[in-house]
């Protein structure tokens, strides 16, 4: 027999009495237990062996960057985003609403006052009746044309309203507003490590795009002089005006690109400013000297994958939302049980109002009572489905949480190890197409090989150093979404330190008792 019927059948058959003492500070619905979710003990991807365990390294990543300009552009956007700031916004909602919640501990207490002027109609039913027993003044009244008078009435006092919290639908909804505003912290640190990865990678397409366009404005240059070549052994009668074309084709291709790679700049420097809580151009000018892609540390800060359960904001948030939704299991699952109230009222009445503090003027009651809903029509039962149907969607968001996060972390490592190799390889491609123009102008020039092959030779040299800049980018922006797959950017410890000092459910002196 589940403890849920032992209940009912309490209910059913003690008396009323023994029903108050047997449930007093008894908590109808399941008590929440975190879910135990089987994790891989390793990452499958090969760079695993490269990492290093030291986990404090991820709460400030970008250090190992070496660039000052970034850390600087991430203290700012952690001062100014907007995206920071509804975040924080979203855990005052929470933190209110809690509060509003822990507001059920507590009595309801109004203060009110009132005054009334009236007068009975004399030829109403009150009025007949007190003409009747011989109460009417016969002469003429107050108003000139009744004998019955107008009467004042003044009041002052206080009305409270009491549920008494015998089977935790209070406890249950505090427990779910807590786990509510512990998702809304998680919330806050998630918008954290996203607004730092995004900054980042902002900003290392500002360097890559500056680079690119160097390499662009080199080539360029390089072109132009091979044009003024051709078109000097032109004019010599050295060659024909078919190698003037062709070094003339080129080089407009080549300059053709540079528009095409400021537009990506601006757009990655007005991306930047957004990020920053500012308007577009914001950054431009304090980002116009062109310092190069930051280099990354070849050693991985990471751990196994058991450590994405504590450190990532998004996995944590689903959590305490399952611990949130379980706990509604509880509050419609109190509908079945009988609520008890405590009302009452303290009040001064008085005709005339300087009588209000005579002992005379003072009234009181106090009312006793209790409802319960024997009938609704499966309605109650049917709203605790719901919830536990909920509950479970929870359950599986969570899980799913878990899953894609894992996911996300295995194709960080494999494309940050992956594009180094690449990087690697295109360094050293630059390095041979360097060699194999030169070489090609000096055979040019000596009569040795035709001017296509130079020509080719300059469009592969452009083309691998425009890939190799794109490459250099491409791998520290990869190791910024491995710091962000692995929810790097903020201290766990920190916040398991903070959570042990937020109450649990119960009432405190943060807001209890107060309005």
């Amino acid at each position: 027999m589940s403890w849920t019927e032992r209940i009912r059948i309490v209910a059913r058959t003690a008396p009323a009495g023994a029903v108050l003492l047997a449930f007093a500070a008894c908590t109808v619905g399941p008590d929440y237990e975190p879910p135990e979710i089987e994790v891989p003990d390793y990452w499958r991807a090969a760079v695993e062996e490269e990492m290093a365990v030291d986990k404090t390294a991820l709460e400030t990543w970008w250090t190992a960057l070496n660039d000052p300009v970034l850390t600087d552009l991430i203290r700012r956007a952690e001062l100014s985003s907007l995206d920071l700031a509804a975040a924080v916004a979203r855990i005052q909602e929470a933190r209110a609403l809690r509060g509003v919640a822990k507001g059920g501990y507590w009595p309801d207490i109004v203060l009110q006052g009132a005054f009334s002027r009236t007068k009975i109609s004399e030829n109403g039913v009150q009025g007949q009746a007190i003409g009747t027993d011989g109460d009417v003044d016969g002469g003429e009244g107050e108003e000139g044309d009744s004998g019955i008078a107008p009467v004042n009435d003044w009041i002052f006092g206080l009305d409270f309203a009491w549920e008494i919290d015998l089977f935790g639908r209070v406890r249950r909804t505090v427990e779910a507003a807590t786990a509510n505003l512990q998702a809304s912290i998680e919330d806050y640190r998630d918008v954290l490590v996203t607004l730092y990865a995004e900054v980042g990678a902002a900003y290392i397409d500002v360097r890559a795009f500056q680079e690119r366009i160097r390499y662009a404005r080199d080539n360029a240059e390089s072109q132009n002089q091979s044009v003024q070549l051709t078109q000097d052994r032109f004019r010599a009668g050295l060659t024909s005006g078919l190698d003037v074309a062709q070094a003339e084709s080129n080089l407009a291709s080549t300059e053709s690109t540079i528009p095409t790679l400021k537009i990506g700049l601006e757009a990655s420097l007005n991306r930047l400013a957004v990020l920053l809580g500012e308007p577009p151009g914001a950054v431009d000018e304090e980002l116009s000297d062109p310092l190069g892609v930051p280099q990354a540390s070849e050693t991985i800060m990471s751990g196994v994958p058991a450590d994405l359960l504590r450190r990532r904001p998004d996995i944590r948030r689903a959590e305490r939302l399952l611990a949130s939704q379980t706990a509604r299991i509880g509050i419609a699952t109190a509908d079945l049980y009988p609520s008890f109230s405590l009302t009452g009222y303290v009040e001064l009445e008085a005709i005339d109002f300087a009588d209000l503090g005579d002992t005379g003027s003072f009234g009181w009651g106090i009312i006793p009572g209790f409802r319960w809903n024997i009938f609704a029509g499966g309605k109650i039962r049917n709203r605790i489905r719901a919830e536990e149907a909920r509950t479970e969607q929870a359950l599986v968001f969570y899980e799913q949480s878990i899953l894609l996060a894992l996911e996300e972390v295995e194709n960080a490592l494999v494309a940050y190890e992956q594009e180094r190799l690449r990087r690697d390889r295109l360094t050293a491609a630059v390095d041979a197409s360097r060699r194999a123009v030169e070489l090609v102008h000096t055979q040019y020039i000596s009569g040795l090989t035709n001017f296509q092959n130079y020509l080719d030779s300059q469009r592969s040299l452009f083309d691998l150093q425009d890939q190799l800049a794109d490459s250099e980018g491409q791998v520290v922006k990869n190791l910024v979404n491995l710091n962000k797959a692995l929810g790097g950017g903020w201290s766990p410890a920190e916040a398991d330190a903070l959570a042990m000092q937020m109450p649990a459910g119960q009432p405190d002196s943060e807001n209890g008792g107060s309005r």
